[in-house]
Formats: C-alpha cells, structure tokens, sequence
C-alpha cells in the first residue's frame, strides 16, 4: 500500500517492508506469502508507482497479482524484462493490471501453465504488452492459458504475442495503434479466441490485426481445425488478417477489415483455414490475396466464404489445392480465382 511516498507491505498485521520503491515493497510482499505453497495466495497492490523498464516484479507458482493502481514503467532496460515476469512457473494470475511508459513487455510470461490474466489494461509509449511463450525450454509447451480481456495502445511491437502455447482462451483483445500485430499466435494450438479488434495495428508493415505464423495450428503433421476465432476487426493499420509459415487449422467466423494498408485478407502456405464462417465485410484497403512462397507447400484446404467485399479484390496466385470461394459477394471489385 502506497501513503505520500511510502510503500507499505504488510502480511496480515505484520510489516514485511516499507520503503519508497514500488517494485520492492511488491516482491516483498510475494517473498511472504507461504513458502513451498501448492494453493494460491493473494498480494493486492494498493496505489500507483512506478518502476524500471530495466527491472521486474517476479510471480512464483501458486501466486495471484491483484493491482489496484497503475505502474509506470520508466527508462530503459534489455532482455526479458517486464513489470510483471514469470518463468518456469504453474498456477499464477494477474486479476488487474494497468500499465503506462516504457516497458519492454507489459507481462512476460515463459514456460508457465495454468495462467489466468484478467483485466490487463497498458496505455504504453513502446514495447511489447504480453507475450507468453516456451522459449526457455521449448521441449515443453506452455499449457492452459486464459487471458480475459487486453487494452493495449502505443506499444511498438504487437499487442498479444504467443509461441508455443496448448491450451488458449483469449475472450477480447484490444489494440490501438500499436507497431505490430494486435495478436499474433505463434506454434500456439488448441486455441479459442473470442474477438480481436484493432485500429491502426501495424499501420505501414506487414503485421496484422490477427496473424498465424511459425505451424499455427499444426498437430503433429496436421491440420485438423483447432484455433477458433469468433471474430476480427480491423480498421486501418497494416494488414487485417495474415495467414503464413504452414500455419492452419483455423476457422474464423465473423470478419470485418476497412482501410487496411497492406492485404486486408493474405493467406500464404497455410492449411484447414475457413474464413468467415459465418459472415464477413471487406472495404477498401488492401485486396484479399492468397499467395505462396516456394520454400513451403502450397496453400491447401482454404476456405473463403460468406463475405461482402467492396472497393477491392480477391487474388489467388498461385493455384492452392481445394480451395473454396462460396458465396461472396463483389461490389466495386474483382476477382481473380483459380
């Protein structure tokens, strides 16, 4: 708890640390919750501080972050620091969290299981807001990941970044003008993702609102159809929907993309993807392409059905196989389909 310029950590009625850092007075007060716990426990962060982009508040297993303020994140700093870090842990949860400033990421998470992010709010001027991967030990996945709703804006890099995750359940992320992706799912399966919505995501580069990469998707050799996106929404920014990497096994079921700068829709060796399942709006903005590098196997199984597209394209370039175009509908566009 923060009073003038002290912090305060207490552990029932007992003072664990008081002091005038922030980030200090909350790893103590996580250093006292019971040691060799297999149970959560709780810290409530009371008041709104700041800490260094080169520093960390560090989650051991069985820990739940409840921040009640904001933290400010300030300078600069390398690695994988982030005012919320864990690694090589299991059942931790961040209830509340804003962040403003600087952070190098917002939350960095690696090989973790059972995560809970609630309410993650970041207002940044840079940096990465979450990622969570298994690139520490990519032997093993990180498993069973739930992120309820994510505001970010002004982060240079992308809103929401995984790499190797089974088990994700995402229900909204938001991104405002942020560099990058609003959320790019890397070697990530087993995924159900209520909506995306991004404004400005990525505004110059070939990032996406949503975007596949690196075997997304892939089961073993396979395709069968395992992340499930309820909806996408982009509105300027880069690209609206990107597909790449023989990424696949995906179904998307409600798309709306505008102005965006690059392909609204770019589907590139990919496999098992349906694309608005049921029901989609294209306007403007870039065409919806499918295309193909040469070092992957071509697209294959791509379904593209049930959209409204206006003011632009649809290309395909070259030949997928079985490929589907069903039931879209071109007003002040073309298109150009094998």
């Amino acid at each position: 708890m923060r009073s003038g310029g002290t912090w305060t950590a207490r552990r029932g009625g007992t003072v664990v640390h008081t002091g005038t850092d922030m980030r200090a007075a909350v790893q103590a007060a996580i250093g006292s919750l019971t040691s060799g716990r297999t149970s959560k426990e709780r810290v409530v962060v009371r008041g709104s501080g700041s800490i260094s982009a080169n520093s960390r508040i560090s989650l051991p297993s069985y820990t739940v972050l409840d921040v009640c303020g904001t933290i400010d994140v300030t300078g600069s700093g390398s690695g994988d620091q982030a005012p919320v870090y864990s690694r090589g842990t299991r059942d931790i949860e961040v209830q509340n969290l804003s962040v403003t400033g600087t952070p190098l990421y917002g939350v960095f998470l690696r090989n973790v299981q059972n995560v809970v992010l609630g309410q993650i709010d970041m207002r940044l001027s840079g940096g990465l807001g979450v990622r969570i991967d298994n690139r520490g030990d990519t032997s093993q996945w990180t498993r069973n990941v739930r992120i309820d709703n994510v505001h970010v804006s002004g982060a240079s890099s992308h809103a929401v970044e995984t790499y190797g995750v089974d088990g994700l359940t995402v229900g909204t992320v938001t991104a405002r003008d942020v560099g990058e992706s609003g959320l790019l799912l890397n070697q990530t399966v087993n995924a159900t993702v209520g909506k995306v919505d991004a404004e400005n995501a990525g505004t110059g580069t070939g990032y996406a609102a949503f975007r596949m990469a690196n075997r997304n998707g892939r089961i073993g050799s396979s395709y069968a159809t395992n992340i499930r996106v309820g909806e996408v929404v982009a509105r300027g920014g880069g690209r609206g929907v990107f597909c790449v990497s023989e990424s696949g096994g995906a179904t998307i079921d409600r798309i709306s993309l505008s102005g965006t700068g690059n392909n609204a829709i770019l589907i590139e060796n990919c496999y098992n993807v349906n694309l608005a399942a049921q029901s989609g709006t294209v306007t403007g903005g870039g065409e919806i392409r499918l295309a193909a590098r040469t070092e992957f196997a071509n697209n294959r199984d791509i379904t593209v059905q049930n959209l409204t597209v206006t003011n632009s394209s649809i290309r395909e370039s070259p030949c997928g196989e079985n490929t589907t175009f069903r039931n879209n509908r071109l007003v002040n566009s073309s298109q150009s389909v094998c």
